[in-house]
């Protein structure tokens, strides 16, 4: 089994208002320096069998729909799923 994670932002053009609220809390939280955030959306997918190219191919797919593609950009990548221990 493995894992396939789809990271979907807003393109750098696009304003981002929550990602500008949470900026703006940062101080009152005690967090300084931090001088810009951007929010997003990050989508685990287990896949049962091996992520060949065409599991990938199709993954591509499934983000286009996930993402908003005139506003959002997104990225594909595989993880490494760790075996649980007993």
């Amino acid at each position: 089994m493995a894992r396939v994670v789809v990271d979907v932002m807003l393109k750098p053009e696009i304003l981002d208002p929550q990602g500008q609220a949470v900026q703006r809390a940062l101080p009152r939280l005690g967090f300084e320096g931090i001088s810009d955030v951007r929010q997003g959306k990050r989508f685990e997918l287990e896949v049962d069998g091996p992520v060949d190219e065409a599991a990938l191919a199709r993954i591509h797919d499934l983000a286009e729909f996930l993402a908003n593609t005139v506003i959002e950009d997104f990225t594909v990548r595989v993880e490494e799923v760790a075996e649980a221990v007993k």
